[in-house]
């Protein structure tokens, strides 16, 4: 009987929810605490971005911590959900029934975003669904995880780029991901069974990064190491058949790249491209202050330091 009622209301939410006054929403759901503090502050990241939309006049930012929502009855007006969590078998999209919830959802039109680690679902639970509903996921052992610093001296006219500058910053930026077979290496835009893919961030990973070694595990693979100087997608744009939208963003593990005005202008033109609010001409303008970035961290424990062993007076070891 729940699962019947929980149907009937997922399949009563209109493809184009407008809140009573007028507005889009977007469900932005920011992951339980993880990582060393200034990594994977998702609780702090989801903030500082809310602040910066504060000023978009037809947007109503719902924002939720620890990984869901604190009643699903907020999906009912909701133009997008947007996840930025840790991902794999703990990801919050495949916890209980979310899956379910979240394909009503979708079926209905609903926008769907994932962020940084939020791009990793395991292929055998969630696989399909990320395929389906993004054209694509983290695949864990055949995509990797290096830290390195791509510089994005291009863009595909797209909303999301609008009023972006070329960009360079330092970030575990994902590579190699599972997309669709019509989608091959995500580096082209492209159609594939009603599903328009587009690559937003696009950039040649340099050897020594293919070659690891990557966060975790620390590789190298073969396989990425055979594709050196082939270019890789980091984040990437979908429109689905049933109208609709979907992004992928595989950065995000530093706080601190908040700061960086284009690499935050992308993803904030994302979060409204994705809620079906239109982007300005010049993108999301908006500004952070080192303020701004220390304000809202999770309470987590530093990282303890490494043991040296004393070889002789003077002189240790690593």
């Amino acid at each position: 009987m729940r699962f019947i009622l929980a149907t009937t209301f997922l399949l009563a939410i209109s493809s184009q929810a407008i809140t009573p006054d007028g507005k889009h929403k977007l469900v932005f759901i920011a992951g339980k605490p993880s990582h060393p503090p200034g990594m994977h502050e998702f609780k702090a990241g989801s903030m500082l971005l809310e602040k910066c939309l504060a000023t978009v006049p037809n947007l109503i930012v719902d924002r939720h911590e620890m990984g869901w929502v604190k009643d699903e009855a907020t999906f009912a007006d909701a133009d997008a959900v947007v996840i930025y969590a840790d991902g794999g078998k703990g990801h919050p999209a495949v916890q209980g029934t979310h899956l379910e919830t979240l394909r009503g959802l979708i079926a209905k039109g609903v926008g769907f975003g994932v962020m940084h680690y939020g791009v990793e679902v395991v292929a055998d639970n969630g696989g399909a669904e990320f395929k389906e509903w993004l054209g694509g996921h983290y695949e864990n052992a055949f995509s990797c995880n290096p830290i390195w610093e791509p510089a994005f001296s291009s863009f595909p006219e797209h909303p999301i780029t609008r009023g972006v500058k070329p960009f360079q910053i330092s970030d575990e930026w994902y590579i190699n991901m599972r997309f669709r077979p019509g989608f091959k290496d995500g580096i082209v835009a492209t159609e594939d069974a009603g599903m328009k893919f587009v690559p937003i961030l696009v950039a040649t990973p340099p050897d020594a990064t293919r070659d690891g070694p990557y966060v975790a595990p620390k590789g190298p693979y073969p396989h990425i190491q055979a594709e050196k100087g082939a270019q890789e997608s980091t984040m990437w744009a979908v429109e689905r058949a049933d109208s609709g939208r979907g992004f992928g963003f595989t950065g995000g593990h530093f706080h601190k790249n908040w700061g960086n005005a284009d690499f935050r202008k992308t993803i904030l033109n994302a979060l409204l491209w994705v809620s079906k609010v239109d982007v300005p001409a010049g993108g999301v303008e908006s500004t952070t202050s080192e303020e701004d970035l220390s304000k809202n961290l999770d309470t987590k424990p530093l990282p303890k330091p490494k043991k040296t062993a004393m070889l002789t007076p003077g002189i240790f070891q690593r």
